[in-house]
């Protein structure tokens, strides 16, 4: 979450805060960048459907990805 947090808060700086959704963002320039963690894909392709379900869920309802949060969504 340490390394998330600091690319999303350099990245985002001076952006479109509008812009911000599912990890996405759009920075002073106007260039869009998804920033997320590598565990994300390990969560959304899970064996157990309903795991990945809540994982989605969750994550859409995010700005900025929170990692821990998106494992306790996972957990149920």
């Amino acid at each position: 979450q340490e390394e998330l947090d600091h690319y999303w808060d350099r990245l985002s700086e001076g952006g479109d805060p509008q812009a911000q959704q599912c990890g996405w963002l759009k920075d002073r320039f106007g260039l869009s960048w998804q920033v997320v963690p590598d565990q994300l894909t390990e969560l959304l392709s899970d064996p157990d459907p309903e795991k990945a379900r809540r994982t989605m869920a969750a994550m859409l309802k995010m700005k900025k990805l929170d990692l821990p949060a998106l494992e306790r969504a996972a957990a149920g």
